[in-house]
């Protein structure tokens, strides 16, 4: 049976930036024809916490998906980085992901215990929140995504594709 995936990306916040590299990762994943999974986009998100959150929890209750990564983008690092816990004022929630076992065989991800305190992590917590809250067996990861080039693209899609390999099988 195929996994259900949620993958969800900002929009730009910034006058001077073209993109946002979270979407740039997204789109290239839609343009592949041999990912054996079930993948629904969310592109775009606002960047405001309530506004974004409020868009991922209402599509979680429409597609019920098995697994869902959140992305956003990270223009200071140069690779992927996975996300362990999000953080509200004195509360830390942690992803249930086994991340190590995630990460196992990319050529180019690195796990971080800091999600930024932007938009990013405020999505982030309140979709691990309303999991908790609601019990829903999703698995969800956050994603932090450097500015993608000719040089990085074919490594960063590879090893993105991994994870949704390896998150379809847990």
């Amino acid at each position: 049976m195929k996994k259900r995936f949620l993958l969800t990306s900002f929009d730009t916040w910034l006058i001077d930036q073209q993109s946002n590299s979270s979407d740039d990762l997204l789109l290239e994943v839609a343009k592949l024809d041999t990912l054996p999974h079930h993948l629904t986009f969310l592109r775009q998100l606002p960047v405001d916490v309530q506004l974004a959150s409020d868009c991922v929890i209402k599509k979680i209750n429409e597609l019920q998906p098995d697994c869902i990564i959140c992305c956003g983008m990270a223009a200071s690092r140069m690779q992927l980085t996975v996300e362990v816990c999000a953080s509200c004022a004195e509360s830390v929630l942690q992803t249930e992901v086994d991340l190590e076992q995630l990460v196992f065989g990319a050529t180019a991800i690195e796990i971080s215990h800091d999600c930024g305190k932007f938009v990013c992590e405020g999505l982030y917590y309140s979709v691990l929140d309303y999991l908790r809250q609601y019990h829903l067996k999703a698995d969800c990861i956050f994603v932090h995504v450097p500015v993608l080039n000719q040089e990085n693209l074919l490594s960063i899609v590879a090893d993105f594709v991994l994870i949704i390999n390896k998150l379809a099988l847990s």
